[in-house]
């Protein structure tokens, strides 16, 4: 449904998007994260249509986004970070206008703007002025006019941002309920919120794909950053000399409180070694009081792109300059 093709974006002398490519199927929900700079608000803007790529080919449900963008805007719904509403306007004025806009037959507009404010939550807010709505209503008023048109494609660009926790549990849910019904591609920043949603992540730095797939996949790819914590009764050498030899262990590191000796140990390849740990435990006689595995959490792997990230502008600022 969508398709980017080695996507690249200069402007003047500023990388912003770096030959990425992705696919999405329909029906879909995919979070498209990264940090601030990334490329995430550019590429969503080429695939919108909105601003031509410098190399590489977008397309939406077949069309191509430059060279077929009547078609291929036809089929998106875009909501936006700074959606643009007009306070003096009613919900129900506005979401007319925007069908208008989009030369939506009169009845056709009628009908989907019912669908849509009750789909949204705005049934009862209809007759109100935008302007007085609060954030997360606003927020709703935008992916209303997204789906006026009933578009095969959605494309949100921080759909929560701004909003309370309330707020951005309610959209969420939202966003939720258009699965299946509409292929949907989010950008945010925030990790929680793209886990919570999305069924497939992208996640790009510095205008390139850095790891996708869905968030357990994630999850599986980042497991080699596990570690076995052993709390055991010995001295703290005894326990690092019988870690450091057992098999598929790369590294251990100890330290000690009283006659207790704490140890965590980093496995080879992300292995689940608690057993074998359990088993030299018991054979050498010690008494046990905690084992544990601690696996790195994709907002750790997330922290560590963003850090990579600025470290590598930092770099790059240093030798310009």
């Amino acid at each position: 449904m969508i398709k980017a093709r080695n996507l690249v974006k200069w402007f003047g002398p500023t990388l912003a998007v770096d030959h990425l490519s992705f696919t999405i199927d329909a029906g879909r929900i995919v979070g498209f994260l990264g940090p601030n700079g990334a490329g995430k608000s550019t590429t969503l803007r080429i695939l919108t249509g909105f601003i031509p790529p410098t190399s590489g080919q977008a397309t939406i449900a077949g069309f191509d986004a430059m060279k077929q963008p009547a078609e291929a805007r036809s089929r998106i719904g875009y909501l936006p970070e700074s959606t643009p509403l007009y306070g003096e306007m009613r919900v129900e004025e506005y979401l007319d206008y925007r069908g208008r806009l989009m030369k939506m037959p009169r009845d056709d507009r009628r009908k989907r703007i019912g669908v849509v404010c009750d789909r949204c939550g705005l049934a009862h807010l209809r007759r109100r002025l935008v302007g007085q709505l609060s954030k997360g209503n606003r927020q709703r008023v935008g992916i209303a006019q997204a789906l006026l048109h009933n578009p095969k494609v959605l494309i949100l660009d921080e759909p929560t941002a701004g909003l309370d926790p309330t707020q951005i549990t309610h959209v969420r849910q939202l966003i939720r309920d258009l699965k299946g019904s509409h292929t949907i591609l989010i950008s945010s920043h925030i990790l929680p919120e793209i886990e919570k949603t999305a069924d497939d992540v992208v996640i790009i730095a510095g205008g390139r794909i850095v790891a996708q797939g869905t968030p357990d996949e994630l999850r599986e790819n980042v497991a080699g950053g596990s570690q076995v914590v052993v709390e055991v009764k010995a001295s703290a050498e005894s326990v690092r000399n019988v870690f450091t030899r057992a098999a598929s262990v790369d590294r251990v590191e100890v330290t000690a409180d009283g006659p207790w000796s704490r140890a965590t140990v980093t496995p080879r390849d992300g292995q689940d070694i608690r057993e074998s740990l359990g088993s030299i435990v018991a054979s050498n006689g010690w008494t046990i009081r905690e084992m544990s595995r601690h696996t790195r959490s994709l907002e750790e792997y997330f922290i560590e792109i963003t850090a990579r990230q600025d470290q590598a502008g930092t770099v790059a600022e240093a030798g310009a300059a």
